[in-house]
């Protein structure tokens, strides 16, 4: 299923806009849900609660506009598609900064729309799984793919990614537990860490390393217990399993 919301302060817009992917849900059988906003204070409000793999948003509009609406929902989910929708190019390149999906220009056809659908369910049916986090500014996804470990300390959690970024929210480990270790690939290590097994280089008694040079410690208890997981998973990863 493919979760849209369209912003746009044009009621006759939303209205087309609407109409296109009632169209596009016939004409392609495929399971589509939508919500409407005419303001970006009412998408960013709804965000909180509910979490769309899409966004139509329109740049131009009174008070809060796309972009700055974008750059605000950047701040907490960085995987929705944002499609900005405009009848000017002008604002193409500051589109980027926002890691804009696509740019459309008004007026918005179903040429113009269906073949980006297309992309976006092609890409869906083979998206990363992701971990969904409530947080008081909106509903955060974090790639499992690209998550190497997590990490707490004290009521702070730390999430560290692949390419170095770090996503910190409060709460406890225990939060996590079931939602990371019901995974293949992660293991509880210690009682602060979490670690997603395909990103361990080096495994010993007292700690491993990651294939991105992070130092992360095996408490001496669970340490028995990890090294017979991470030989197990390199059989199954290797296709060795007998």
């Amino acid at each position: 299923m493919l979760k849209v919301a369209i912003c746009d302060d044009e009621l006759k817009e939303l209205s087309q806009i609407s109409d296109m992917l009632n169209q596009y849900k016939a004409e392609k059988n495929v399971v589509l849900k939508y919500d409407a906003f005419s303001t970006a204070v009412e998408l960013l409000e709804a965000m909180k609660r509910h979490a769309y793999d899409v966004l139509l948003l329109d740049v131009m509009m009174p008070g809060i506009n796309g972009l700055m609406a974008a750059r605000e929902i950047r701040g907490f989910d960085p995987s929705v598609k944002i499609i900005f929708l405009t009848s000017s190019p002008e604002f193409a390149v500051e589109s980027y900064a926002v890691n804009a999906h696509y740019y459309l220009l008004k007026p918005c056809t179903t040429n113009k729309l269906f073949p980006v659908l297309d992309r976006i369910f092609l890409e869906k049916n083979r998206t990363e799984e992701t971990l969904s986090i409530h947080q008081p500014s909106g509903l955060m996804r974090l790639s499992l793919e690209r998550l190497e470990f997590l990490e707490v300390s004290g009521k702070k959690l730390m999430f560290h990614f692949d390419d170095g970024n770090i996503k910190e929210i409060r709460g406890s480990i225990s939060e996590f537990e079931n939602k990371l270790l019901c995974k293949d690939n992660f293991i509880k290590v210690h009682r602060s860490f979490i670690i997603n097994m395909e990103y361990i280089q080096t495994l010993n008694s007292r700690e491993l390393t990651t294939f991105t040079g992070k130092t992360v410690p095996v408490s001496r208890l669970l340490h028995s217990q990890v090294k017979e997981a991470y030989m197990r998973f390199l059989f199954l990863e290797k296709g060795m399993e007998s």
